[in-house]
């Protein structure tokens, strides 16, 4: 059996794991072109060969990194979704929850964040992937009866992507805002805007 064989099992996954952690350090602060395997592997206390039984280069590591933070971040847009019978009082609450969660998993992956919304140079198609899908969500949930049918879908879902983008490095990675907080401010602005209610 060779080493390739050798090297699967728990310490084998826990190595590529570790590889995969600190690639993700390195890329996010260094950006690609200035990220070396060495650099990598040296932190992660591994020979290069060890790095090369578990991804083919630089570029592959990364790709994956990129992929890893684009099915991550679009399972949770997925199960944003309102599903039908929602109470019209429980419509807030649901959206708060659902981004939320999505917050939540750029705050604990900052890294990640960083290489799929700024590193990557696939990023612009990314966001525009996102948009789409928040929109197919939206549009959903105007045949279901939560919002009105006259809103440009479209615009809502570029603002939500550029709210998303903006405030997890203005304010979540700054530690301005927590998760919670910022979806709760967020929701709030959308479903009741910035008019000052008189009587």
């Amino acid at each position: 059996m060779g080493q390739r064989g050798r090297k699967k099992g728990a310490n084998g996954e826990q190595s590529r794991a570790l590889l995969l952690t600190i690639g993700a350090e390195e890329f996010a602060k260094n950006g690609y072109y200035e990220t070396k395997v060495s650099d990598i592997v040296k932190r992660a206390n591994v020979t290069q060969p060890t790095f090369y039984l578990y991804f083919q280069n630089k570029e592959a590591i990364f790709n994956e990194l990129v992929q890893l933070f684009h099915d991550k971040l679009f399972e949770y847009i997925k199960r944003s979704r309102l599903e039908p019978g929602i109470e019209l009082e429980s419509i807030s609450m649901k959206i708060t929850f659902g981004l939320k969660n999505i917050f939540t998993f750029l705050s604990e992956h900052p890294d990640l964040t960083r290489i799929g919304f700024l590193v990557s140079n696939d990023a612009e198609d990314m966001k525009k992937e996102l948009v789409e899908l928040i929109e197919g969500n939206l549009s959903y949930e105007v045949q279901e009866g939560y919002f009105h049918e006259n809103i440009d879908m479209n615009l809502v879902a570029e603002c939500l992507v550029g709210m998303i983008e903006r405030l997890t490095f203005t304010k979540l990675f700054q530690g301005l805002k927590d998760p919670e907080s910022l979806a709760k401010e967020i929701v709030d602005l959308l479903l009741n805007g910035m008019i000052s209610k008189q009587d």
